[in-house]
């Protein structure tokens, strides 16, 4: 899907949003980083205690104040896991995912994020690690505004089964997200201090 194919989200949407946006940078940006990714990798840990050796897993590359997922990909790594970091093709399309491995070499891509150079293998993955400045319990995730993750996600979803699962601080919890029907959900988000699976008590 890209947003040529997709209607407009309404003038309040976008008004909504955006106001949501700049509180949750506000607010991510005073939390303390402090050991939230090894926390982080505990709840996940916990979560989903073991995965089927080989699966491939969609992280990504911390940008600025976004939770260290660092260690939650080299605990995948060290535990039969296949870690793969997304890789932007342009404005409108969905994300690529190529394999990465602990130690190998990234370069920059658009908008200055770490990704894997075009000799890794292309994968993709079965559970997507899906970055967020906000999320509420009903699995709706506030995002940065390019609609990458939603393309993906509608993406591999018309493919078979994927788990999305988001990543943040529990900080990053609000009542609820302004969302719409281009908006993909959250099957679980997992914090530095839970995991919570949508939908389920």
């Amino acid at each position: 899907m890209t947003d040529a194919a997709a209607p407009a989200p309404s003038e309040d949407l976008r008004r909504a949003k955006a106001a949501a946006r700049s509180a949750a940078r506000r607010l991510r940006a005073g939390l303390d980083p402090a050991g939230a990714g090894e926390r982080l990798t505990a709840c996940f840990a916990a979560a989903f205690p073991a995965l089927p050796a080989g699966t491939v897993v969609a992280g990504y590359w911390p940008l600025g104040d976004e939770i260290d997922v660092r260690p939650l990909l080299h605990h995948l790594a060290r535990t039969g896991g296949r870690p793969a970091l997304p890789v932007m093709q342009g404005p409108g399309l969905p994300l690529r995912f190529r394999a990465w491995a602990p130690g190998q070499a990234l370069r920059p891509g658009a908008f200055g994020v770490q990704e894997p150079g075009p000799e890794a293998p292309e994968l993709v993955p079965s559970l997507v690690l899906v970055p967020l400045l906000a999320f509420d319990r009903t699995g709706m995730r506030l995002g940065y505004g390019a609609g990458f993750y939603d393309r993906t996600l509608a993406l591999l979803r018309a493919g078979g089964a994927v788990t999305a699962v988001g990543i943040g601080h529990a900080a990053q919890e609000v009542p609820a997200v302004p969302h719409d029907g281009l908006d993909q959900p959250l099957d679980w988000v997992v914090t530095d201090r839970d995991a919570i699976r949508i939908g389920k008590d």
